[in-house]
């Protein structure tokens, strides 16, 4: 029986996570959540694990109260994160907080030897060579739980030395096809209305402006370790290819399947063995006007264009421009800016630095 940690067990990546369990053998002892201390406290009252850990300390005062009839250890900061990443029972952490506040926790799971379930794509794109190389230094595997990277993970599972090429797909988001002008007075409640997917504010809004596919792109070079000419980027509306891979002969793997992240999550978690999913089937004769592929507008999608940029100059360019788009997000989901200040501000953040080695 596996014995798994999840960061952010209360985002959107955590509750599914929780959710595909029961199909799976394994044993929870870490939970944590920023503040969503409701959840948590039933997540923990159902999972039983050793430790949890609400990052805000207001939160974990509470949670205390909470869980104060239980023999559960309530941590909270930074240094709770890291403890639950590193707990010693654990075989396996999932990554699943959303930000650059994923890094020092990974680093710590890794070092204490666990294996990563990596949904925090930030971690790769602000630190990937470090992140990467402490991974072989200590043994510990990381197993992508993006729907892309896991296909491509699958693909290539096997193929040492035959890839040629990345085909990175994405739908495109809510709004595909608009000009870069239609999207001026994109609200936040538009843009977290993916057609898809059901993801967190953040990542939603990330993949309306299609900079959570530039963030895709650097985190496939660190992964796969390709430069940005081995990665294409394919919209591809009805999100069943999940990505492919071209090999030396020109052979082309794609996995397919339903969008629905409970099945990237489970095999993480099993990997390398498969098991039942409770997920739907593909049913092929529901497209009956076939499955589409398209080059990217990279005038409509600066973000897109940005972060491929950045992906090209490498060092702390990315790692940069990341920080910004955190921000920058945030602010939008607080109506504080538009839409297009998003890609504005990020730009802008990124001109204003030179690039060190990462």
């Amino acid at each position: 029986m596996k014995k798994i940690a999840i960061l952010g067990s209360t985002g959107s990546i955590g509750t599914q996570t929780v959710d595909i369990l029961p199909s799976i053998e394994a044993e929870v002892v870490a939970l944590t959540t920023n503040r969503r201390i409701g959840l948590l406290e039933e997540q923990a009252r159902a999972l039983h694990p050793k430790m949890v850990c609400a990052f805000d300390e207001n939160a974990a005062k509470e949670l205390r109260v909470k869980l104060a009839d239980t023999d559960i250890e309530v941590l909270t900061g930074m240094d709770g994160l890291i403890a639950c990443a590193s707990e010693s029972g654990a075989d396996i952490v999932v990554t699943a907080v959303v930000g650059m506040v994923g890094l020092l926790p990974t680093l710590a799971a890794i070092d204490a030897g666990k294996d990563i379930a990596l949904a925090n794509k930030e971690t790769l794109v602000c630190a990937g060579d470090i992140v990467m190389r402490r991974a072989r230094e200590c043994g510990a595997e990381i197993v992508p739980v993006d729907s892309e990277h896991s296909a491509i993970f699958q693909c290539l599972t096997g193929r040492e030395g035959e890839l040629h090429k990345i085909l990175l797909t994405g739908s495109g988001g809510p709004f595909r096809g608009w000009t870069r002008e239609q999207t001026r007075d994109v609200t936040p409640e538009m843009a977290v209305r993916h057609p898809n997917w059901s993801m967190g504010a953040k990542i939603s809004v990330d993949s309306a402006t299609m900079m959570n596919k530039g963030l895709e792109f650097i985190e496939a070079m660190h992964l796969f370790g390709v430069t940005p000419d081995d990665i294409q980027v394919l919209i591809h509306p009805e999100s069943v290819v999940h990505s492919m891979v071209e090999l030396l002969d020109g052979t082309v793997i794609a996995q397919l399947g339903v969008p629905d992240m409970g099945l990237p999550i489970q095999y993480a978690l099993t990997y390398p063995e498969r098991k039942p999913s409770r997920s739907d089937r593909l049913d092929f004769t529901a497209y009956p006007g076939g499955l589409h592929f398209y080059a990217p507008d990279l005038e409509a999608l600066p973000c897109l264009a940005l972060a491929m940029q950045c992906a090209r100059t490498g060092g702390t360019a990315p790692t940069v421009m990341n920080a910004a788009n955190e921000v920058a997000v945030h602010l939008f989901l607080d109506h504080k800016i538009g839409y297009h200040s998003i890609y504005e501000s990020v730009a802008a953040a990124v001109d204003a630095i030179t690039p060190a080695a990462a």
